[in-house]
């Protein structure tokens, strides 16, 4: 492993953030939070539950119904976003190493993708803030009619570990435009980044009680969001298994619901492509932050044509591939976020080899200490697979032929899945009927992982409900209100 050439970044924030107060758990319990690249413990966190996540709701209540946030002019929450991204952008060398520590993404990911991004949600959604409106109506009668778009009221928010920092700047911006206030659980895997930004946002003047985070468990903490009766929506990205749970949960309250979850992606190749920029975007697509990307490039179909030289190609990448200590600026691939998700990724492997799939490059840890696995590669993959149709959620691509058309159509439809999907050709209408007849939400064509503040994303099927980003993203954070006016 690499030398560590920076220095590790100092941990301010460990407890629940609840009214702008910094508070140990209810009940006095802490939970470890552990350093992926050497299994040693970061830091002891507050762990929230039931008792805490109540006091949040309570807090954000007050903030929405009577606080000065109730009564803040629109473009003044829109200046308070825009201070928060300034301060992000101004920190973003210590918050870029505190992600880097805690999620074990390398460093350069973080500061030049990750807290970019973070900066870019939170400054569009600021611009956004005075621009939700109504309409007028011209209804039958003699009658005034228009609407007017008001906040939902007291959001629960639950987010992932895989990118922490960016999944609260999507939560956040267009909760906070909209007037909503918040209680968010972060996840326990990697709970740090979160807690700064809470502090970060008090600092830059969030009135107390609007931003509430509550770090924990998912049956403890989370499921208290779902169930309690003060919230009045919930958005969470994980698991469509969870996602599941939250349903049932949520209706006995009725609460409002949006879901961003998995994927398992088609990344389709075709022959008249740009063999090497295909390549070099799949492996982009699949390995980056370590294959933990919701819309990751998993399932590969490249014409058979090019399919040996392909494979080839994206081996070579593999092998050139540095791993090591995330926090040195020249690592591409850091470890696993824990050892749960090292230990998934290290059976799918084995499922793939006994399955009958060819195993190009990677399959094993990479190193003694730290949840790193090697790169891996396995060609001649079938739509069957396991490999092929779970998501793995690791640096483990798979390569699946096509010759037929039509065929490699419903072939990649053939997932719960509807997240994301890639086309490679120079046939531009190919492109096109292609994007059309896809199942995903979001459609890359010689390009991926292309993300903008203003395009909405989101999944068809199983990966999802609603839309996170764009105009879209604003959409579940209001209620419509009719309202009609004699003139008689």
């Amino acid at each position: 492993m690499a030398t560590v050439t920076l220095s590790k970044p100092e941990v301010k924030q460990t407890e629940c953030f609840i009214d702008g107060k910094w508070l140990p758990a209810a009940s006095g319990k802490t939970f470890q939070t552990i350093n992926p690249a050497t299994e040693e413990v970061i830091a002891e966190v507050a762990e929230g539950d039931a008792e805490d996540i109540d006091l949040a709701v309570k807090s954000a209540r007050s903030a929405f119904e009577s606080g000065p946030w109730k009564n803040m002019d629109a473009r003044d929450r829109g200046r308070l976003l825009y201070k928060l991204a300034d301060r992000i952008e101004q920190d973003l060398d210590e918050l870029a190493a505190l992600e880097s520590l805690d999620n074990g993404k390398p460093i350069s990911d973080a500061k030049a993708a990750d807290l970019p991004l973070v900066v870019d949600c939170l400054r569009y959604y600021a611009g956004y803030a005075d621009k939700i409106h109504g309409q007028t109506v011209p209804i039958r009668g003699n009658y005034f009619c228009y609407t007017r778009k008001e906040p939902v009221g007291v959001v629960g928010q639950i987010i992932p570990w895989n990118f922490p920092m960016l999944m609260t700047a999507w939560k956040w911006g267009p909760a906070l435009a909209a007037g909503c206030t918040i209680v968010m659980k972060p996840a326990e895997q990697t709970p740090l980044t979160c807690l700064r930004m809470a502090q970060l946002a008090k600092e830059v003047g969030f009135p107390d009680g609007v931003i509430n985070v509550v770090p924990g468990y998912g049956p403890t903490a989370g499921g208290s969001i779902v169930k309690h009766r003060g919230i009045d929506k919930v958005a969470f990205t994980g698991e469509h298994l969870t996602a599941q749970i939250i349903m049932k949960e949520a209706a006995d309250s009725l609460k409002r619901l949006t879901f961003e979850l998995g994927g398992k992606s088609p990344n389709i190749v075709f022959a008249d492509s740009d063999i090497d920029l295909a390549a070099e975007k799949a492996h982009f697509g699949l390995y980056f932050n370590q294959g933990q990307c919701c819309c990751a490039g998993s399932r590969v179909f490249v014409e058979e044509s090019i399919r040996e030289e392909f494979v080839e190609k994206v081996a070579k990448l593999n092998e050139h591939r540095k791993l090591g200590d995330p926090l040195d600026p020249q690592t591409d691939q850091g470890p696993q976020v824990d050892q749960n998700q090292f230990d998934k990724i290290m059976k799918y492997i084995d499922i793939g080899q006994q399955e009958g799939a060819n195993m190009v490059t990677g399959g094993k840890r990479h190193g003694d200490k730290g949840y790193f696995v090697e790169p891996t590669l396995f060609d001649q993959v079938t739509d069957d697979m396991k490999i092929a149709t779970d998501e793995i959620f690791g640096p483990v691509m798979s390569v699946l032929s096509f010759d037929n058309y039509q065929d490699l159509v419903e072939r990649a439809n053939n997932t719960f899945y509807g997240l994301a999907a890639a086309v490679w050709t120079r046939d531009i209408a190919k492109a096109h009927n292609l994007a059309n007849e896809l199942r995903a939400g979001t459609v890359w064509v010689n390009c991926y992982d292309v993300f903008d503040a203003a395009a909405p994303f989101g999944g068809f099927k199983m990966s999802g409900m609603g839309r996170e980003l764009g105009e879209e993203g604003l959409k579940p954070y209001v209620e419509t209100k009719t309202v009609t006016v004699s003139l008689g």
